[in-house]
């Protein structure tokens, strides 16, 4: 079976130094905020290029956190896409605001700037951009809109760490970038973690206030917060794997590249394309096809592993019935539902393994049925 990804190469690669630098953050005895997390959150900041980053529990803390910095809260809305992991909205209804929803470009799968505009009312508190499978979404044009309506941007850079835009790393564009480092990410922990980076030092301070039992000096409390730390070790993972990052994120755009080249004749397949001034990371290749569902169980039989990301839209969702929508409201997202498929990726994906997979779908698609 090619696995739709394989993270024992990478630690392969990487044993010696991963080895000693767990082992160190074991010895050193200092377990919570400890050297490891300081100095991950100040290599982090300067590699994406910001003058803040605060290391958390989780991608999803990271929108959590980032929302209650910015006074977002109860009454309030905040515009984002249905098409995305549950994560983006259960932020967004954590902090007791009201997700609203606008559809989706076809092509890139992230927030169609032309649908925001539309739904901007006097509610409207913030935008929630999803760089969606390491594709970047088209920031110059909702910063444009977020500017008119003096609103804050907060990206949802969960699988897009290391993308561009214009030569400027997604993340460092809206007033808020918020990374997850769940183990399957670009740049993965060895467990849960995240982080946000922003440019403004008082919600950087706020965001490390609030991880911290809402405190800015240990044992006083300005307000209720939570507890969600990046975790000592897993902050030591994260340092040796900084590094490498650029030259991953390069390795899964050839891996894309050399898709594109293999999958361009096969009848019925859309390849993923990029926004002109971007440089995606591959987080995943994600094709579209009809009967979706039937070339899954065709590639899973003949031993490729394929997922699907995601096959219900959030505004379908049983947690979101309170909105009142139904099918038809946002037709590109629940397209794209039907028919993305996820083929693997990874950086050390070889040139046999491709030409493997790219021969499966060959065969499922021109059997048109599971074999």
């Amino acid at each position: 079976m090619i696995p739709i990804l394989d993270l024992k190469p990478q630690y392969a690669s990487l044993q010696p130094q991963m080895d000693e630098a767990i082992l160190a953050a074991v010895r050193g005895g200092q377990y919570i905020n400890g050297p490891n997390v300081k100095a991950f959150e100040k290599e982090l900041a300067s590699a994406l290029g910001s003058k803040h980053a605060i290391g958390l529990n989780s991608g999803t803390d990271a929108l959590h956190l980032a929302l209650r910095a910015l006074d977002i809260g109860p009454g309030d809305e905040v515009i984002t896409v249905p098409f995305t992991f549950v994560a983006t909205t259960e932020a967004i209804g954590i902090v007791g605001a009201t997700p609203v929803f606008v559809d989706i470009d076809p092509v890139t799968y992230n927030m169609d700037p032309q649908e925001v505009e539309a739904k901007i009312t006097p509610r409207t508190k913030a935008i929630l951009p999803v760089h969606l499978y390491g594709q970047p979404a088209d920031m110059d044009a909702l910063m444009a809109i977020a500017k008119r309506h003096g609103l804050p941007v907060v990206e949802d850079c969960a699988q897009a760490i290391g993308a561009t835009i214009h030569g400027k790393r997604i993340g460092t564009i809206g007033a808020v970038g918020c990374f997850s480092f769940f183990p399957s990410k670009n740049l993965g922990a060895y467990g849960d973690g995240g982080a946000c980076v922003t440019d403004d030092p008082e919600l950087a301070a706020r965001i490390t206030a609030l991880r911290g039992h809402g405190g800015r000096v240990k044992y006083y409390h300005e307000e209720l917060g939570i507890n969600s730390r990046l975790d000592e070790i897993q902050a030591a993972v994260l340092r040796v794997k900084l590094p490498h990052l650029d030259r991953w994120n390069e390795a899964r755009r050839e891996v894309a590249k050399r898709y594109n080249a293999l999958l361009k004749d096969i009848p019925g397949v859309m390849t993923p394309e990029e926004l002109s001034g971007t440089v995606p990371v591959y987080h995943q290749y994600t094709i579209r096809i009809k009967d979706r569902d039937g070339i899954h169980e065709g590639l899973k039989a003949r031993g490729v592993q394929s997922m699907v990301y995601y096959p219900v839209p959030l505004h379908l969702q049983k947690v979101h019935d309170d909105l009142g929508h139904q099918s038809g409201d946002f037709p590109i997202s629940e397209r794209a539902a039907r028919e993305v498929l996820s083929l693997p990726i990874f950086p050390e994906l070889t040139m046999e393994q491709q030409r493997e997979v790219a021969e499966a779908l060959r065969q499922a698609v021109e059997d048109g049925i599971p074999v």
